[in-house]
């Protein structure tokens, strides 16, 4: 079994893959306070609630974009599988070309996202990554990575709208059952929920237009399920694009 491991600003992501499979997914949060025994045992403790052993475990494949977490989830692995896990970064075959200015910036998750998309679906493509950041890229014909935009997530933007407005409470990001509020609350969700939906759709279109063409559009991330369903244009929702991306890469890397 391979133990498949994303590590997101908020959450880390650990998966266990056999032949394909992805036969348990779990989330625990990222914290830069943990040591790696902390890590390490709440990785093992996690593997077992899900009925897996840790001599089941052959490998391990790691992708972080966060990089003082890195390390102690790293050491941490490496203490409870006694393997050294591969590393998604510059060295490893994707088949993806990265076409842009400095392509050892590109966060790692954003490649293993669009080498799982493109496994699947045919370019041209426009994924979206929905969590802590809202990511959008381009991937063209000849798995050619174009680039894309970064903006602050739903959480995140709703968080500094809160912190700086004393009189905007804490909301839950729940589906507004329409635009126009008719008090704080369904003003500040429909603000955040329809507000970000429109943002999707406006950069989906101007992209689109710089491109020449339209493009397959393929959602991620703990906020797709809840925002694609508000945009205009069909998005496909992916849950496990990490995972499966993950699973691809170890697969053309394997020791």
């Amino acid at each position: 079994m391979l133990l498949a491991i994303d590590i997101g600003n908020t959450n880390i992501v650990i998966g266990g893959i056999r032949e394909d499979e992805i036969l348990f997914k779990a989330r625990i949060a990222t914290d830069r306070t943990r040591t790696s025994d902390q890590y390490g045992v709440e990785i093992k403790n996690m593997i077992e609630a899900f009925g897996a052993k840790i001599t089941e475990i052959s490998d391990c494949i790691i992708s972080s974009v966060v990089p003082p977490v890195f390390n102690s989830v790293k050491t941490g692995v490496i203490k409870v599988i006694g393997k050294q896990p591969m590393v998604v970064g510059p060295g490893l075959k994707t088949g993806i070309n990265i076409h842009v200015d400095v392509p050892s910036q590109v966060g790692s998750d954003r490649i293993v996202i669009a080498v799982a998309a493109l496994a699947e679906y045919q370019a041209p493509m426009i994924l979206m990554d929905m969590g802590t950041a809202t990511t959008i890229e381009v991937v063209e014909p000849d798995n050619i990575y174009m680039g894309g935009v970064i903006f602050p997530g739903v959480r995140v933007s709703l968080d500094a709208l809160t912190s700086r407005a004393a009189q905007l409470p804490g909301i839950s990001l729940d589906q507004p059952k329409q635009v126009i509020g008719k008090n704080t609350v369904d003003a500040m969700r429909s603000g955040m929920m329809f507000g970000s939906a429109a943002m999707i759709d406006g950069l989906v279109e101007r992209m689109e237009e710089e491109l020449g063409h339209q493009c397959t559009l393929i959602a991620t991330g703990g906020m797709a399920q809840f925002i694609t369903p508000l945009c205009k244009r069909k998005i496909i929702l992916e849950k496990d694009l990490l995972l499966k991306g993950l699973n691809i890469i170890y697969k053309k890397n394997k020791r």
